[in-house]
């Protein structure tokens, strides 16, 4: 059975469709665009071709496909300018669309991509792992990073839809369904301890029965904080709480080279940072802080920097995230467990201080 969300914009309103599979709804959709004689085209990367060989033939046959390299490396200004050459060269007009099946690099690069070229043309996200499905799929934040920082250029661009099946996490390495667990569990921090207190006594693998309705539930409400607060404008709070985790996960990032860490695996750092500085802000206590780091690591995610990095240079990193503004670093805390909020004008000793208690020297 397919269960479908919207996400309420106005005219640029969208679905999300989660299923077990969405093999049938992808032939349904491309046919009638076809009859509309609306052009499609592929985007996806080479371990998606590699393990969903069988269902990239079905769906897409014979379109137009670009296979790039997996992984974040791939959210580059070249590989960018391939996407884009790869859409003139098939011609496509303001009528066409761009399917984009992967996880969250591919995403955010082909709905960038899409943003950018003919100034705008429709996309539409079928992501296959657990951190696209819950976060990176839904909310219409495209991008790709620069030497300088993660996500420094992009746009907000929405999908005409997003089609979720639950059956790629079959296939999904354990790394990989572990690194989306972060972002899981970050909704449960930021606004939901009902979803927090699950995860602490039960630990999601892709086959348990659960895992739809958690999908749902994060999809649920990334859709409430996008269309509260859509491209972050907000003077507290409102979208940027989604970044909870991801100010010291960035850093990390950014100075391991976008080799060391999946994103999950960053943010999941990151969270345990976030709650270690919301600790010494008096917002949360120790107690709660363990809680945080015991529900990241049944998950398989890691709670301290795996080898030691320059608290220098992850302290220059922070200065240049995209959420800070005029009164400086802004980071995301913790105000209890299930409840979170934006802050500015914490004292750098303070954010060293967790930076070293994390690993780094």
């Amino acid at each position: 059975m397919t269960q479908v969300l919207t996400v309420e914009l106005g005219t640029r309103t969208y679905p999300i469709h989660i299923s077990c599979e969405a093999s049938g709804a992808i032939e349904q959709v491309l046919a009638e665009a076809t009859k509309r004689g609306q052009s499609a085209v592929l985007l996806t990367d080479d371990g998606v071709a590699k393990e969903q060989a069988e269902f990239l033939a079905k769906n897409f046959g014979a379109i137009p496909r670009l296979t790039v390299t997996a992984g974040e490396k791939a959210k580059s200004l070249e590989t960018f300018g391939r996407v884009l050459d790869f859409l003139a060269a098939n011609r496509v007009t303001r009528q066409g669309q761009l399917w984009v099946v992967g996880g969250g690099v591919m995403g955010d690069l082909g709905g960038f991509a899409a943003a950018s070229y003919l100034r705008g043309i429709e996309y539409v996200q079928v992501p296959t792992t657990l951190l696209a499905m819950v976060d990176s799929s839904v909310g219409g934040k495209t991008g790709i990073n620069l030497a300088a920082g993660k996500n420094l250029v992009g746009a907000f661009h929405h999908p005409r839809a997003v089609y979720i099946a639950t059956d790629f996490l079959r296939t999904l390495p354990a790394r990989e369904f572990a690194a989306g667990m972060a972002e899981v569990i970050k909704y449960g921090l930021l606004g939901d301890a009902a979803l927090f207190s699950q995860l602490e006594k039960t630990v999601l693998t892709p086959a348990h029965d659960r895992v739809p309705a958690i999908i749902r539930r994060c999809c649920e409400m990334k859709a409430g904080i996008v269309q509260a607060d859509e491209h972050e404008l907000a003077a507290e709070g409102g979208r940027a709480l989604l970044n909870l985790g991801h100010t010291f996960g960035h850093a990390i990032e950014q100075v391991t080279g976008y080799a060391a860490y999946l994103h999950g695996e960053a943010v999941a750092v990151g969270l345990a940072g976030a709650a270690r500085l919301s600790q010494k802000l008096g917002l949360i206590t120790a107690d709660e802080v363990a809680r945080i780091e015991r529900v990241l690591a049944a998950h398989a995610l890691p709670v301290r920097l795996r080898t030691p990095l320059p608290v220098a240079e992850l302290q220059a990193a922070t200065t240049r995230d995209k959420k800070n503004r005029a009164d400086g670093v802004r980071f995301v805390v913790i105000n209890s467990l299930g409840a979170a909020a934006t802050r500015a004008g914490i004292p750098p000793a303070t954010v060293e201080a967790v930076w070293r208690e994390l690993g780094a020297v």
